[in-house]
């Protein structure tokens, strides 16, 4: 018996000390990239089913332990996942193809990720690659053009200007901006360096973007920056670049014999030209004041990011610094970038903490006003620009009211710094099996000062400034933002179902604060001086926002898609009684290539998808936090025998009656989602319709009712309807050269339906041109686009009398009495007989018929280029600039245009006649001879690099040294005769009221859009 024990104890340890034995074979091997054979760093290599694994180092290079017969699984992101069986201890190499389709797999969405295949609302995405954040120095521009449906205009060439973004058009006078939602906290796009984006998500209809709710009818854009990943070696990287960057273009004014020339000829002819200049000749080229105050400006940049993981965890930190130059003199921008973001996760995963956090400083400079470039353009160029005899040293003009550009603006000192903190933690627990509990806080702060100096001048006629003056101010804004969120995930079959809830708590506060006098001592940066002028100002603001939201999304088989979304906002910027809104939407999709008739085409559609949604969503914007009315004194006043009074009256401009309510914005969208040859081919189409109701509009009142100012109503209804299409290819040629072509094209038109209060000929005046634009350069009016060009038409020159007393209307009533040959006809459009400001009317807007994107670029043996072409068709844009040089309506440099103006021996011309004042007025403003085509065909950015050889770097360590050279607005092709034709909304711009809308499209002397040479190097360690 005792010796059966000891067989059977025999045998048992023997078979049991085969698997240790098995567990002690180490498996080493290398993974390399299919196309390339480079190694690839970061792979993860697991035992399935077991909890061991690891990854390849910098050589590509593993080493893992498993038991003969495991199956070893090779996974990386935006590769084909591998399985290989261990047979023995023998290495195991594994080459490893791109997989085209796992690269767009997953689209962040609102408070989550999705499958693309079960997407059901128009989301687009852009990744690190198409938006060249190795060189971009803004996150919008790098954004322009990229995504169909979302316009990226620029407000002008200033280095601290920003970019206008607007998703699928606009809707209101108010707002348009989208929500902007970075790692998963409200904020700003311009706190987020471009190199430091991972990809960005754009919601564009309301299936998409009803979770965000009344924020959310401009569009929600999604920023999600790069991260570290579990079980990843720290990795380092390094980019480097400087540029230069100059103006494209110089406009053509007349230099000083030019100037000296014309301005004696028209003197002489004594036409009322007036005594502007000696009649002396002036001989020479003068000064050209375009290269007096436009440079060659220089940019740097560096950016490092760091990132890795372990087992439970993962971390990414990055910084960057940013000095860029403006091309205008005394204009300059500089920052400071600081973000950190990590991830850890606790008991088995069930518990994972994170954060993400960016800290940036920003600092500016440059004195620019809404007309700076036009009084450049319009000083005399038979002046100096220093004059050793004139007392103050510098040249001046007595008979111009504009300062020497470079004295003003050397005189003139400018600045502002911004300090932004933003702060986004959470914790995630899952509570059971799919279903888990989130807490998200997000902290925002920024503070902003500002100084405007200006020293002791005397710039002749344009004026003197006997003491310095100074201007100061600082703002603070503070935010936070509390969102608890329940969201279940859980596969049945063939039954996927994600639904969440939460509820969302959000306080914003802002307080401002501005001092100035006009009578400090002498290079002293500080408010002392005459306390008799000095003066002070403060602002305070507040608004809370709650909200309770919900989502449903369901597929069945990956076939049948169905997703539901509410969010019933609170906001205090209402009265009582009109605080809360609900804002719902549903989507269906149906993935067709999953039915069992498309098999044929299988090998041809990897996805062929229709979509279809509907959903409501608000806005809340409105000019004043506050439904009060804050009584003021406000120079109202009035005299009463000898004593004159201080009136007060009520201040409503931004504030409205009990009702006001939200904007609200219904959208349809029906979409085809497609994808061939193994994700080679993909096409995605989207048609959509939006109506916006209760548009808010500043509506006139009666006099009697004692307030000034304009209350604002809902009183609007505009509707946007357009259609989208994007098409990309990508593939390779031979084993080397990889290549990709993709373009985007957006039709987008919207109409004023219905203005319901202000009477019927309700219409709101924009642009006024310095008080010259009669009834509105542009206008809100119903039956018409938001902000359409309301001018008077032209129809050539008068070329005999007999054509001017031959004009006439129906009723034989001469139309322009008092013209003379070259002069302007103008069409009577109301057929009165008369030419007035009742003759303006819609001659064209300045949104695009068409927008289009175009980018191409590839690989060959470690040498890539990129092109990204951009531009738009069928907009206007009224041309002040060329109004200040032409119309003969202001004193100074004229362009040389003028010099072919017509005259009696010189009437084969299309510029008519110029004259300072006449019956026939040529110089009017509000006429479409100062509006232009605004089409423009661009190339916008082209990059080429050179990554050294893998078999070169591997001996010292480095994974790749990438050089480059990028060069952004290369070339533009346009019949726009000013600067630049790309022209967004400008707060810059003197629009006469509080909508910057109506800035979009007006040229009053944008700074010009630079071109850009830069050359840098990319390193990762």
């Amino acid at each position: 018996m005792r010796k059966k024990i000891y067989y059977l104890l025999f045998l048992f340890l023997c078979f049991t000390s085969i698997p240790l034995i098995a567990q002690n074979v180490e498996i080493n091997g290398i993974i390399i990239e299919a196309t390339t054979n480079d190694p690839l760093p970061g792979v993860t290599v697991q035992v399935k089913g077991k909890d061991i694994g690891t990854v390849t180092d910098i050589d590509g290079k593993y080493s893992i332990k498993a038991n003969k017969g495991d199956i070893l699984t090779f996974s990386i992101i935006g590769m084909k996942p591998v399985e290989k069986s261990v047979t023995s201890g023998s290495p195991i190499n594994v080459s490893m193809e791109e997989d085209n389709i796992a690269l767009e797999q997953v689209v962040v969405i609102g408070y989550g990720t999705v499958k693309k295949s079960h997407l059901s609302g128009a989301v687009s995405s852009v990744g690190t690659k198409e938006l060249n954040g190795a060189v971009a120095t803004n996150a919008g521009t790098a954004l322009q053009g990229k995504i169909a449906g979302v316009s990226v205009a620029s407000t002008s060439g200033d280095p601290n200007e920003g970019m206008t973004i607007n998703v699928r058009g606009i809707s209101s006078l108010s707002s348009n901006d989208p929500l902007y939602v970075i790692d998963g906290s409200f904020g700003d796009l311009s706190m987020v360096d471009p190199s430091d984006i991972a990809s960005i998500e754009v919601l564009k209809d309301a299936a998409a973007a009803a979770i965000y709710g009344s924020r959310a009818a401009g569009g929600v854009v999604l920023v999600t920056t790069k991260s570290g990943r579990k079980d990843m070696p720290t990795k380092l990287e390094v980019n480097f670049f400087t540029g230069f960057s100059q103006t494209p273009k110089k406009l053509k004014v007349f230099n000083g014999e030019e100037y000296s020339r014309f301005a004696r000829y028209y003197k002489l002819s004594a036409d009322g030209y007036g005594n502007e200049v000696d009649a002396v000749p002036f001989v020479g080229e003068g000064t050209d004041w375009q290269e007096v105050m436009l440079r060659t400006a220089m940019t740097y940049k560096a950016n490092a990011n760091i990132s890795g993981g372990s087992k439970t965890g993962s971390y990414s930190a990055s910084a960057s610094y940013l000095n860029k130059e403006g091309i205008l003199r005394n204009t300059s921008h500089e920052s400071y970038n600081i973000r950190l973001k990590s991830d850890y996760s606790f008991l088995d995963n069930h518990l994972t903490i994170g954060e993400s956090m960016i800290v940036r400083l920003s600092k500016g400079e440059g004195n620019i006003n809404q007309d700076t470039m036009g009084e450049i353009l319009r000083f005399p160029s038979v002046v100096p620009v220093f004059d050793p005899t004139n007392s103050t040293g510098w040249g001046t003009s007595a008979d111009i009211n504009l300062p020497n550009p470079y004295a003003y603006y050397s005189t003139v000192n400018k600045n502002n710094e911004k300090t932004q903190i933003f702060l986004n933690a959470y914790m995630q627990a899952e509570v059971i099996k799919g279903l888990k509990y989130k807490l998200n806080l997000g902290l925002r702060k920024d503070h902003t000062k500002s100084r405007t100096y200006t020293g002791i001048y005397d710039l002749g006629s344009a004026g003197k400034n006997n003491a310095p003056d100074l201007s100061e101010g600082s703002s603070d804004y503070e935010s936070w933002v509390l969102e608890n969120t329940l969201n279940y995930d859980r596969v049945f079959g063939k039954h996927n179902i994600s639904a969440l809830v939460g509820y969302s708590a959000q306080k914003d506060k802002s307080y401002g604060l501005n001092g100035s006098n006009t009578d400090i001592p002498e290079f002293i940066y500080t408010m002392t001086g005459n306390v008799k002028t000095m003066t002070a100002s403060s602002s305070l603001k507040e608004l809370t926002l709650v909200s309770l939201f919900g989502r449903v999304m369901y597929s069945y088989d990956d076939r049948y898609l169905f997703s539901a979304s509410i969010r019933r906002d609170g906001s205090s910027r209402f009265q009582k009684g009109h605080r809360f809104g609900s804002f719902p939407s549903v989507s269906i999709g149906w993935n067709i290539n999953r039915e069992k008739f498309f098999k044929p085409l299988e090998n041809v559609f990897d996805q062929f998808k229709l979509r279809f949604s509907y959903g409501k969503l608000g806005n809340q914007q409105m000019d004043n936090y506050y439904p009060t009315i804050s009584v003021v004194s406000d120079g109202m006043n009035y005299l009463q025998g000898n004593n004159i009074w201080f009136g007060q009256l009520p201040n409503v401009t931004a504030v409205s009656p009990t009702n006001l309510t939200w904007e609200s914005t219904e959208t349809f969208n029906v979409g085809l989602d497609l994808s061939m040859l193994n994700g080679k081919l993909t096409l995605t189409a989207d048609a959509y319709v939006k109506n916006t109701n209760d548009v808010l509009l500043p509506i006139p009142v009666s006099g009697s009712a004692g307030i000034k100012g304009l209350p604002i109503q809902n009183a609007g209804q505009v509707r946007n309807k357009g259609l989208e299409l994007s098409i990309n290819w990508r593939s390779n040629i031979g084993d080397n050269f990889n290549y990709y072509i993709g373009a985007n094209v957006t039709t987008e038109k919207n109409k004023v339906m219905k203005i319901t209060a202000g009477g019927d000929n309700m219409g709101i005046s924009g642009y006024s041109a310095h008080a010259a634009g009669g009834q509105g350069i542009n206008r809100f009016e119903e039956g018409h686009s938001m902000s359409f060009f309301n001018l008077i038409e032209t129809d050539g020159i008068f070329r005999t009398q007999d054509e001017i007393d031959n004009y006439k209307n129906k009723d034989g009533r001469q139309i322009q009495p008092g013209a003379e040959p070259g002069d302007i006809r103008y069409k009577d459009w109301n057929g009165d007989g008369i030419i007035n400001e009742n003759d303006q009317h819609d001659v064209g807007s300045p949104f695009p018929d068409l927008t289009f994107g175009l980018r191409l670029g590839g690989d060959w043996k470690g040498l890539d280029f990129n092109l990204f072409f951009d531009g738009m068709t069928g907009n206007k844009i009224y041309n002040y600039q060329r109004y200040c040089l032409e119309s003969g309506k202001f004193n100074g440099n004229y362009s040389t245009k003028l010099a072919n103006s017509w005259r009696p021996d010189n009437q084969n011309t299309d510029i008519p006649r110029f004259s300072k004042a006449d019956g026939a007025d040529n110089g009017l403003a509000y006429t479409d001879r100062w509006l232009e085509d605004g089409s423009y065909f661009r190339l916008k950015t082209l990059d080429i690099g050179y990554s050294l050889p893998k078999s070169l770097l591997k001996k010292i360590k480095i994974e790749n040294v990438r050089i480059y050279t990028s060069m952004e607005n290369l070339f533009t092709l346009s019949k726009y005769s000013g600067y630049s034709p790309d022209l967004g909304e400008s707060g810059s711009v003197d629009i006469g009221v509080g909508y910057n809308v109506f800035s979009r499209g007006i040229d009053q002397g944008r700074y010009p859009l630079p071109r850009t040479i830069s050359f840098g190097i990319q390193v990762s360690l």
